[in-house]
């Protein structure tokens, strides 16, 4: 079973040690990078099956002040990432489908979600196409790895 939690204490040694693999590290970053966020606005979750840590993921309260193409007042869903020994398991579909019902019951007074996915990942947009998010037809080209689809999840 796929549960959804904020980050807690607790969590962040095994979080250290979720692996990412080296052709995903320009695309999610690592591990450690994602402890470092610490601003006000960027919420830091974990993923877990079966009551063991096996992803984590970033909700940004701020995503429309940094990408044009966001709606005011919607977030964003960023650094989402299943550890590399977990993956090709279905863990990441699930996960973004367990994503839906997390955010309408913790982030319900936000409009929309919105996330981009490498053009160059298409295991990662497959995912979110099979959980559920939409495309909107647009590309974001202001990523360090080249083009990205855009795509959204309305939250209410």
């Amino acid at each position: 079973m796929i549960k959804l939690e904020k980050l807690d204490a607790a969590d962040v040694a095994e979080v250290r040690n979720i692996a990412v693999r080296d052709d995903q590290v320009k695309f999610v970053g690592t591990a450690k990078e994602f402890l470092t966020d610490r601003h006000e606005a960027t919420h830091l979750h974990v993923i877990k099956h079966d009551d063991q840590l096996v992803g984590c993921f970033k909700i940004d309260l701020a995503y429309a002040d940094d990408y044009d193409f966001c709606t005011e007042g919607s977030i964003g869903l960023r650094t989402f990432l299943i550890d590399a020994n977990q993956q090709g398991k279905g863990l990441g579909t699930l996960a973004v489908k367990a994503l839906f019902p997390y955010l309408k019951e913790n982030y319900a007074n936000y409009p929309r979600i919105y996330l981009t996915v490498n053009a160059k990942n298409p295991a990662a947009h497959t995912c979110y196409q099979k959980a559920g998010f939409h495309e909107t037809g647009e590309h974001y080209l202001g990523g360090a790895a080249g083009a990205q689809h855009i795509m959204y999840w309305n939250l209410q």
